[in-house]
């Protein structure tokens, strides 16, 4: 794997800036309500004690504070509001496809940007695993915006050595890793087999949101004569005829069934759903996404 030039490194840490200064923006104005109302804590903290009242549970009656002051006192509760937050970000050879003017893997980036400065605003620790056909790198769940800027930088970076993209890899690393749940932002285009099964898995253990990367010549091929057509992830190559409309329809229809193969298999085992796309407004979904969370959890 060949190391980035001092100019390359230099137009990446510009890209950064510039994602920065974007997400910084995208979060105050629209995502930062949304997110703080769609992630509860993970239980429950000691707060205080106070008297006990009628009505007040039995359980909660704290008897060395009672026999100190000669009557009863109960321990009293917040919730514990610091979330892990964990980005896994498929940076497969498919996620450097583009046919307009960003990449997926710069559409995951802008994601990832925009959930982590969401938590971290809220106090969160923001945690990033990075796998193509296996886990690539880890960083552990912290705080403070330099964590996050380095997990943005790596994004934009990483040239995995092995190419493929496995759900089920990343997944069982996390199963592994992560000791407390945590929430875990799936983002991938999930040209992986198989989904069923890690996506189970991974759902039980922490609380799970997909966010499916796509790009618009994903879904339909256009009417371009021959061309050869490469899959990234294997090298392999086809000479097809795109003026032939049984073949495009064809594509449509397998591209298609692929898609709403990934959104059945997250309704499925109740995993959040979001569709960014590369030529649209990528963050229309994931802020739809958010916002319906905030409604089911203030209920």
């Amino acid at each position: 794997m060949n190391q980035p030039t001092d100019q390359e490194i230099e137009e990446v840490m510009a890209r950064v800036r510039k994602l920065e200064l974007k997400a910084r923006r995208l979060v105050r104005e629209s995502f930062s309500g949304e997110y703080q109302s769609s992630f509860r804590g993970q239980g429950l903290d000691f707060d205080d004690f106070r008297e006990y009242q009628h009505g007040d549970e039995i359980r909660f009656i704290d008897w060395n504070v009672t026999a100190r002051m000669g009557q009863p006192f109960i321990r009293k509760f917040r919730e514990e509001r610091e979330l892990s937050v964990v980005l896994a970000v498929d940076v497969s050879g498919s996620a450097d496809f583009g046919s307009v003017h960003f990449s997926k893997r710069e559409a995951a980036a802008e994601a990832a940007a925009i959930i982590g400065f969401s938590a971290v605003g809220n106090g969160d620790k923001v945690g990033l695993l990075l796998f193509a056909g296996e886990p690539v790198l880890f960083v552990p769940p912290a705080k403070g915006t330099r964590h996050l800027l380095r997990m943005v930088r790596e994004i934009l970076v990483a040239r995995p050595q092995r190419q493929g993209t496995s759900i089920e890899a990343a997944s069982s690393f996390l199963i592994r890793t992560l000791r407390r749940r945590a929430v875990v932002f799936l983002i991938s285009d999930f040209f992986a087999d198989p989904l069923d099964k890690p996506l189970a898995r991974l759902s039980r253990k922490h609380e799970t949101l997909a966010l499916h990367v796509t790009d618009p010549l994903e879904e339909t091929l256009p009417k371009a004569g021959r061309v050869v057509l490469a899959d990234p992830e294997t090298g392999w190559e086809v000479q097809v005829n795109t003026n032939n409309p049984n073949l495009r329809m064809g594509y449509e229809k397998l591209m298609r069934r692929q898609f709403e193969g990934v959104r059945k298999t997250c309704t499925k085992h109740g995993i959040d759903f979001a569709h960014l796309s590369t030529d649209r407004d990528r963050l229309r979904d994931l802020h739809l996404m958010l916002k319906r969370r905030a409604r089911t959890t203030v209920r």
